[in-house]
């Protein structure tokens, strides 16, 4: 079987062509196009819902022939089209879900709408010349803009949520307080860089409700507008522009940041994964693209005794392969949907 993808659920264009092996063992990724929004976003210092869904449909045709050409394939020898059908913004998820239920009425194909979320879920598992790996139990931390969850996996479509976000995401923070700090968008990357050089320990941030299964990183950001006046001097309370600060103690507060988030996250999953009596976790997301978050989870999972795997990079942030996958193993267990299927910004995962 052969899925092609379209994923446009944020600000993001994507389209991918993923082909199923005869005998189920594995797959094959015939094409992966992706269109960045970054620069056009950038100047508002987050993302614009009019210009994503703009951009969109100036992208997305554009990738379905980029990818038909780099997969050598016609659009004819598709068995199967998917788009993304939530969570996201209303009209990005509507072009994205439009241009696949077209071509699956026009070639007269099966649709499959699927859930950003459980792209993300599955993408640990997305292989490479191998082919992947069945999917196993796991504790699954999503960490992305949106999205801090973590997610019981006991198989394909059997999902349990264990805890999730009560106010800002993971990536949020690091964008509001990348924004206090006059540094770039998106903030991750930003943070991240900085906090290579700085000192994880030379400033006291709060760690939320440790007790609770549910993350809260709203009371983390406000923590560290409070610290900046402090910090940072008087001229930029008059003046409203960024703070000016120190390289040493920008880089201090970048990594002492960074590393209250790393803490929660890990101290949560960890006590997630003990408590559903699994013996692998996995990771995946934008912000699992951080590297310090990688290593230091990782490393937590070895001395529990856990066994630790994570998305490719490039599978982290919003793509279409990771789509064709989940498609592809629903395809392969012989489900389908309706092309009157609406999309759901608010669709859940569990």
């Amino acid at each position: 079987m052969t899925v092609l993808a379209i994923e446009t659920s944020c600000d993001e264009t994507a389209v991918a062509i993923l082909r199923g092996r005869d005998d189920d063992s594995g797959h094959e990724l015939l094409a992966s196009e992706v269109a960045s929004q970054v620069a056009a976003h950038e100047k508002y210092g987050g993302i614009v819902p009019e210009i994503a869904s703009r951009n969109h449909l100036i992208y997305a045709p554009r990738l379905l022939d980029r990818a038909a050409s780099a997969a050598k394939i016609g659009l004819t020898d598709i068995d199967a089209f998917a788009a993304t059908s939530g969570p996201g913004l209303a009209s990005s998820l509507m072009i994205g879900a439009s241009i696949a239920k077209g071509l699956a009425i026009g070639f007269g194909k099966p649709y499959l709408a699927i859930n950003h979320l459980e792209g993300h879920l599955l993408s640990p598992f997305f292989g490479g010349e191998d082919g992947g790996e069945q999917i196993r139990p796991n504790v699954s931390l999503i960490v992305s803009g949106g999205h801090t969850m973590l997610v019981l996996v006991r198989g394909l479509a059997d999902y349990q949520l264990i805890g999730h976000t009560v106010d800002d995401a993971a990536g949020e923070a690091f964008d509001k307080v990348a924004k206090m700090l006059g540094l770039g968008y998106p903030g991750g990357p930003e943070i991240e860089k900085r906090a290579r050089d700085g000192d994880p320990n030379r400033f006291d941030l709060p760690r939320s409700i440790l007790n609770s299964e549910n993350f809260s990183f709203s009371g983390l950001k406000t923590a560290v507008r409070y610290l900046l006046p402090k910090i940072g001097g008087e001229e930029r309370r008059l003046t409203q522009t960024p703070y000016n600060l120190d390289e040493r103690v920008s880089s201090d507060l970048c990594a002492s940041f960074q590393q209250a988030i790393i803490d929660v996250l890990m101290a949560k999953t960890i006590a997630a994964a003990r408590k559903c009596h699994v013996d692998l976790v996995t990771v995946s997301g934008g912000v699992s693209c951080n590297q310090e978050l990688r290593r230091q989870l990782s490393e937590a999972c070895s001395r529990k005794g856990f066994e630790f795997k994570s998305a490719e990079p490039w599978l982290c942030t919003d793509n279409a392969a990771m789509i064709a996958f989940a498609a592809l193993l629903r395809l392969q267990a012989g489900c389908e949907s309706q092309v009157t299927e609406e999309i759901d910004p608010n669709l859940k995962v569990a």
